[in-house]
């Protein structure tokens, strides 16, 4: 099945510390990371389009972590183009191995609606995703099912798994993503190391490269990806930048909110 270009599968891309296992944890209960995201194509120089929030918290069982992710369409977007949406995500996640357990997703594009559910079985080694039209209860659910291995992550989960990697330029890695009940091998580089100017300062970063461009993965089309984590313990993701056939899209963080403020 081919995966379809969407603008809002990329900014999650461009987001969503102790040691467990000798892996770090990139998951701080009660931290909020809040980003804008910015189009320029053609005469458009640099238009707000969205919002993203990522939120952290315990799970129920205060010991696998909760991520609420929301992206908005906002400004120029919508006086220009009239056009809409809202996604919201909320990602399960194993609190020993940072894994993904279970995905639910409310989808909103226009008029167009949908809810979904994905949930992760390891010992059978298989998710199974269900999405219904909450607008068209009789409309028969679209079901996928697809074989995972021990090690996989959804969208959000794999935005925070970077930020535990023992990032270095010129290393790579290797994620197993699973979207929409499909799963997805992504190469990624560190290629470089840059000063960027950000609202924490100015910061050293290391610049990451994920692969998720191109035939046979997760969009089939042409374009590139560019993520800035700061090299420092905390492994902030600060900018984005996403070369695409809809134009330059530029994500930058603008406020962070901790527990303790």
């Amino acid at each position: 099945m081919k995966k379809k270009f969407s603008v809002f599968v990329l900014l999650w891309f461009v987001f969503g510390i102790s040691l467990v296992n000798g892996q770090t944890n990139p998951y701080l209960e009660g931290e909020v990371l809040s980003y804008e995201g910015k189009l320029s194509k053609l005469l458009l120089r640099g238009i707000s389009v969205a919002d993203l929030t990522f939120t952290v918290s315990k799970a129920a069982n205060d010991k696998d972590y909760l991520v609420k992710a929301e992206a908005v369409s906002k400004g120029t977007l919508l006086k220009l183009f009239r056009f809409r949406f809202l996604q919201r995500i909320e990602s399960s996640i194993d609190g020993q191995k940072f894994t993904i357990l279970k995905t639910l997703k409310r989808d909103e594009q226009g008029d167009r609606l949908r809810d979904s559910e994905a949930s992760f079985d390891y010992s059978e080694k298989k998710v199974t995703y269900i999405e219904t039209d909450p607008k068209d209860m009789a409309r028969p659910p679209r079901k996928i099912a697809s074989t995972v291995g021990d090690e996989t992550y959804d969208l959000i989960s794999g935005i925070y798994i970077l930020r535990s990697l023992p990032l270095a330029v010129n290393k790579t890695f290797n994620l197993t993503i699973s979207d929409s009940g499909l799963v997805y091998q992504i190469p990624v580089r560190v290629t470089a190391r840059e000063l960027q100017k950000t609202v924490l300062g100015k910061v050293m970063c290391f610049k990451v490269e994920p692969q998720v461009f191109g035939t046979g993965r997760m969009i089939e089309q042409k374009g590139s990806m560019i993520i800035w984590i700061t090299d420092d313990n905390r492994r902030i993701p600060v900018r984005s930048q996403l070369n695409t056939s809809y134009g330059k899209i530029e994500v930058r963080l603008r406020k962070i909110e901790t527990k303790k403020g």
